[in-house]
């Protein structure tokens, strides 16, 4: 055998150490590279949990303990170093590491109606336009085959629910109220036989109808019949029925309507549905905020960390973005009726899920009650936000069914709770 050199030592050494380093660093890679994929992978699904009449921020999402503009409502630590939530939210304080908090958005309108369409669309209204809410924009770009009910759904539905508006009445909202009762109007109260016939008589008038005219299907009411005949015999329908959950997943939503409503979401998801809004109305508190906080944050709570936990134990959290705002915040001051009055001058929003960021914190409000935030966030970020986090491009047109173009956004997504 021929005496080995020193340069071939060498060469040996690097090879060995190299592949040494390659087998230790291989799994770490995999595992990054995956990890990533996992954070890139869009979300499939929104929730809303829509606050209606506008939640004070002082006593849900961005408390001030200590200042006047408390007015006595104190602060709770969560897993969020240096996150306080008001009193009342312990089990969502536990689970601050995968909830965000925006606490600077600021909003040009004051009144309930324009707020709800700004906060549900992104849009102020304009009388040349109904807008698309935030979860007919997620169903039309987000088509879920095989799915027979409706997949934009609006449980509780408050004065004004979420609409479809340009994209057409298909994208409206499906309005149901406590899943308690069952789901109306889809259960014949006839004869499968009559009903049949019902049908036929039905083609006939329609048949005549379309006789001659180019464009009789434009109307979309044969669509529209077709789909509601499929949601009445479908067995997709039991979604919406919460009495087939345990009875222990039912007590950790509460014994309420919003809380059999946040269950309701969860069941609905598990189907396919792509949006789900929940409405917790009565938030108006312009007499005795404090008692109607306390009260309304009673039921809020416990609704949205069961929602929270319940979608992690299904391992679908990461595909669902969960979003609880209402449509404006509330005076930092005090009225003499123990009242808050409309704020659009700096109020919250909380954000899970879908592959946001947990634990951030973004914007903060003056604690003197001054109206401006630092890092002021227009509503149309938040639009962006969950509709990127959803893999829809905020900034490509949409076209209506008579042909228009119009922004599915005009905002920006908010960076950190993007990564």
């Amino acid at each position: 055998m021929p005496p080995t050199s020193c340069g071939s030592i060498a060469h040996s050494r690097r090879a060995f150490l190299g592949a040494l380093g390659t087998a230790w660093l291989t799994p770490l890679g995999t595992a990054l590279a995956q990890d990533a994929e996992t954070r890139r992978r869009p979300a499939r699904s929104v929730v809303v949990l829509w606050m209606g009449g506008g939640p004070s921020q002082l006593e849900t999402f961005d408390p001030k303990p200590g200042t006047n503009i408390a007015a006595g409502t104190g602060a709770i630590p969560t897993a969020a170093r240096g996150v306080q939530l008001a009193p009342g939210f312990d089990q969502l304080a536990d689970l601050m590491g995968d909830v965000s908090l925006v606490r600077s958005l600021v909003s040009p309108e004051g009144d309930h109606e324009r707020g709800t369409y700004l906060l549900k669309t992104g849009f102020r209204p304009d009388p040349t336009v109904v807008h698309p809410a935030l979860g007919a924009i997620v169903c039309h770009d987000l088509p879920a085959a095989g799915i027979d009910i409706p997949r934009h759904v609006s449980i509780l539905p408050g004065q004004w629910p979420a609409r479809g508006g340009m994209l057409g009445a298909r994208y409206d909202a499906f309005k149901v109220f406590d899943p308690a009762e069952k789901v109306p109007d889809v259960t014949p109260q006839v004869s499968p036989d009559r009903f049949a016939g019902r049908l036929a008589d039905l083609g006939v008038v329609e048949e005549a109808f379309a006789a001659g005219r180019a464009r009789a299907g434009a109307t979309g009411h044969r669509d529209a019949l077709d789909r509601a005949r499929r949601m009445m015999s479908s067995e997709q329908l039991a979604a919406f029925d919460v009495s087939r959950e345990s009875l222990s997943v039912r007590r950790e939503y509460g014994d309420t309507p919003f809380g059999r409503g946040c269950l309701a979401a969860r069941r609905l998801l598990d189907v396919g549905v792509r949006c789900v809004e929940v409405t917790l109305d009565g938030w108006d508190s312009h007499a005795n905020n404090h008692a109607i906080c306390r009260r309304l944050v009673g039921v809020l709570a416990p609704a949205f960390a069961a929602l929270l936990r319940d979608l992690k134990r299904r391992d679908t959290l990461k595909d669902t973005v969960v979003l609880c705002v209402g449509e404006f915040g509330r005076t930092p001051t005090v009225n003499p009726v123990g009242g808050r009055d409309h704020w659009p001058h700096g109020f919250s929003a909380a954000v899970a899920g879908g592959g946001v960021r947990g634990g951030v914190v973004v914007g903060e409000t003056d604690p003197d009650g001054g109206r401006r935030p630092k890092d002021p966030t227009p509503v149309a970020n938040l639009h962006a936000t969950v509709l990127e986090a959803v893999g829809i491009d905020p900034s490509r047109n949409l076209r209506s069914p008579i042909g228009r173009t119009f922004p599915r956004s005009e905002g920006a997504a908010i960076a950190p709770l993007l990564g």
